[in-house]
């Protein structure tokens, strides 16, 4: 791989948006988080990392799943689950990226967006590179008033590394 000099300037959150990068660097480690009303099923990792396999890069996930947290306390007393039943590895082939303007890099060097996770969202990773592109998406019920979603572009003009402007509020309003 190469090395990044040029990070990009930390990004304030974005209300009511989930955000993801369009690829991002080998190493780079993320964590998703369960949405409110939902808790992380006890035991499982929220991390995943962009590891280079057979000189792809590509997402190492380990299982996990974020469950309502009103069954959750309806099933306290009985939590011996039934672990016998290995889950269908329906999730372990990604769908096929889109990987159209990935000339300025190399898919050998980047991952492209994780997988959603139902009632999960990906917490921000604060550290973004030169090139890389965020998408914004207002999440569902915010979305009230086009547009709804947008990009962001980290880019160098005259020296100084800036972020594009984003042109969309999430609001729930009608």
């Amino acid at each position: 791989g190469f090395l990044f000099a040029e990070k990009c300037p930390v990004l304030s959150r974005t209300e009511f948006a989930d955000v993801t990068a369009e690829m991002y660097p080998l190493g780079t480690r993320l964590y998703y988080e369960c949405d409110s009303g939902y808790t992380r099923r006890s035991g499982h990792y929220l991390g995943i990392r962009c590891q280079s396999t057979e000189q792809v890069a590509s997402w190492t996930y380990k299982e996990f799943e974020c469950i309502d947290e009103k069954i959750l306390l309806s099933m306290a007393p009985a939590m011996e689950l039934d672990f016998t039943q290995k889950p269908e590895r329906k999730t372990q082939s990604p769908a096929p990226q889109k990987r159209e303007n990935l000339s300025e890099f190399d898919q050998k060097d980047f991952c492209g967006p994780p997988k959603t996770v139902p009632h999960a969202s990906l917490i921000l990773n604060n550290h973004y590179y030169v090139g890389q592109v965020l998408h914004f998406k207002c999440q569902n019920g915010y979305d009230k008033r086009p547009p709804t979603s947008g990009t962001r572009r980290c880019k160098k003009v005259n020296g100084k590394i800036i972020w594009t402007h984003l042109d969309m509020r999430c609001t729930n309003d009608s």
